[in-house]
């Protein structure tokens, strides 16, 4: 059998239905393979970067691994900022690139190149990977295309990369069928004697227990059991940005989302708490602030990850626990079935009160316009259909964390640890393909979006009912905020130097439905227009205040409960 069709049907079997790719001369026989040997949906985009971002999509929304192709060379390292998004936020996906002929490479040669395009991309992607290969003899394909598959999705998943050479490629192998997918079932987790009463007491005795979950729970496939654990413990829950969509919008021990930006009420909640049950989460400096002493303080932690460097890093004196969070939870539910714990009603009506107090649409009160935080509540009502609303990165990603109503089966999709610009668009294509016949609804920024507008013919060229919303305010937002508190309002590449097009004008010529709106008056016909057919793509230019800044904000080098604008940093972020 030819190599590449023996890929071609691996990938089949392993449940594989579609690839993102552009097309290149190092990978035509995978392409020809692809297309004669099976039904497998070839999409191609118009840049490497948008086939990385769709399969990280389709791996997060599917649980199997979402593949990207790409040629030697330019193609292979356009993948690299997809392959890290990947990387950081735990998404299954494999990556396979074309190299040229195994004749061709350079080897141990004092140069830099000796066939066209070739580029050593193994040892650019191992940092970023589970796992980076270069196919040295083509009997080792079949082998290192299972354990691609197998490394990609055990343990913390994530992405690996296969780089083959073209005479690899078109090389015969002397192989049976491919294998089927067979599920990788993680490790019973066994509790220490007298685990269960210990923890299940302390949650019970605590005045104001939390549990915070972090996106190692969706990436685990344990949000379901989540739920029910949550519903048992009868625990109020906050959420990392990673973890938006792991408790529905209306579910009663849903808190909201904490960290830099978080939910006002989410830090404070954070503050007060006495005892905290941390499921996935590594604790980043996005999620506590600077001042980890702090938020730390007197409250017992209790950690649970599945990756032991994630215990005890930046958060110190966590009592922890090293599991595979499925495995975990699936142990936690069973124990917890056979007791029956309190509500603590004081502490969720003192957290009800926060939240009425500090709404956060009451958090941009007189800015001029269109109000981000109470518009992304009425695009969430709008968008009952939706299978996920995907945020690009800026102040809009973190006014949709704050605020979009997910229902209890809508995903939340980000770029969270890479917070790479221009993801949205692609990802809401993997999205799309994901889960045909229901919308998905893309919310970026203005300047972000100009990072991969060119994926608009894709959404077209396929149909795919993809709702776009842009947030528009004529700048690079996050940064002008920055410049703002730092730089004494010297706006350099965010409003100085920076423009952007006529989006609505612009989705036209791709042949797509569009619509502007600038008045708080016009937005609900303007919603309304934008999900009447959910079955076709269109675009909203939402245009808002230039000035609007994203508040809540940690106050740097303060503790999380210290936000502003009530509160002003002490000292200059890095991060």
């Amino acid at each position: 059998m030819k190599a590449t069709h023996y890929i071609a049907q691996f990938l089949k079997a392993q449940g594989v239905n579609h690839v993102f790719e552009m097309s290149g001369g190092m990978i035509t026989h995978l392409l020809d393979s692809l297309s004669t040997t099976t039904d497998i949906k070839i999409v191609s985009v118009h840049h490497e970067q948008s086939a990385a971002f769709a399969a990280d999509a389709m791996g997060r929304m599917t649980g199997v691994p979402g593949v990207a192709l790409a040629t030697s060379g330019p193609g292979a390292t356009n993948l690299l900022t997809g392959i890290g998004s990947c990387h950081f936020d735990s998404s299954p996906a494999v990556f396979i690139t074309g190299q040229v002929n195994r004749h061709e490479q350079k080897g141990d040669r004092p140069i830099r190149q000796l066939g066209f395009q070739e580029t050593d991309i193994v040892a650019m992607a191992k940092p970023i990977t589970k796992a980076a290969w270069l196919v040295q003899h083509p009997d080792e394909i079949p082998e290192l295309l299972r354990r691609a598959f197998h490394v990609a999705t055990e343990g913390r998943p994530g992405p690996v990369l296969l780089d083959i050479p073209m005479d690899c490629q078109r090389a015969n192998l002397d192989v049976t069928a491919p294998p089927s997918a067979v599920a990788d079932t993680p490790e019973p987790f066994v509790a220490p004697s007298g685990f269960w009463d210990d923890l299940f007491g302390r949650l019970a005795s605590a005045k104001r227990p939390l549990i915070l979950v972090g996106g190692g729970v969706r990436s685990a496939r344990a949000t379901d059991l989540l739920r029910q654990f949550v519903h048992l413990v009868r625990v109020p829950v906050v959420n990392s940005l990673m973890a938006v969509d792991v408790l529905a919008h209306s579910d009663p021990y849903r808190v909201g989302m904490i960290g830099s930006y978080g939910n006002r009420w989410g830090n404070l909640a954070i503050g007060a708490s006495d005892l905290l049950l941390v499921l996935g989460s590594r604790l980043d400096i996005r999620q506590t602030g600077s001042e980890t002493a702090a938020w730390k303080g007197d409250r017992e932690i209790i950690h649970v990850d599945t990756e032991a460097g994630e215990l005890n890093n930046r958060i110190t004196g966590c009592e922890t626990v090293l599991a595979h969070l499925q495995s975990f939870l699936q142990a936690a539910v069973a124990a917890a079935t056979e007791r029956v714990l309190p509500e603590h009603t004081a502490w969720l009506e003192e957290l009800a009160g926060l939240r009425y107090r500090w709404p956060d649409t009451r958090e941009l009160a007189g800015t001029p316009g269109i109000n981000p935080n109470l518009f992304l509540h009425q695009l969430a009502v709008s968008q009952g259909e939706a299978s996920a609303f995907v945020s690009d990165v800026g102040q809009h990603q973190m006014w949709s964390a704050q605020s979009l109503e997910i229902g209890p089966d809508q995903r939340f999709l980000t770029s969270g640890g890479m917070g790479s610009m221009g993801f949205a668009l692609p990802a809401a294509i993997g999205a799309a393909f994901a889960v045909p016949g229901r919308p998905v609804v893309v919310v970026a920024g203005d300047g972000g979006f100009q990072s991969n507008i060119q994926e608009l013919q894709t959404v077209v060229r396929n149909g795919l009912p993809i709702k776009i919303v842009i947030l528009n305010n004529g700048c690079h937002g996050m940064v002008r905020q920055f410049q703002t508190s730092y730089f004494e309002g010297r706006l350099q590449s965010t409003l100085w130097g920076y423009s952007a097009p006529d989006f609505a004008a612009v989705a036209a010529a791709y042949g797509m439905a569009s619509r502007s709106v600038s008045e708080e008056s016009d937005v609900e016909a303007s919603l309304a227009w934008l999900a009447a057919d959910p079955t076709a793509p269109a675009l909203l230019d939402v245009r808002i205040d230039t000035y609007a800044d994203t508040y809540p904000k940690i106050a740097f080098g303060r503790p999380m409960t210290e936000m502003e604008p009530q509160a002003k940093p002490v000292e200059m972020e890095s991060t």
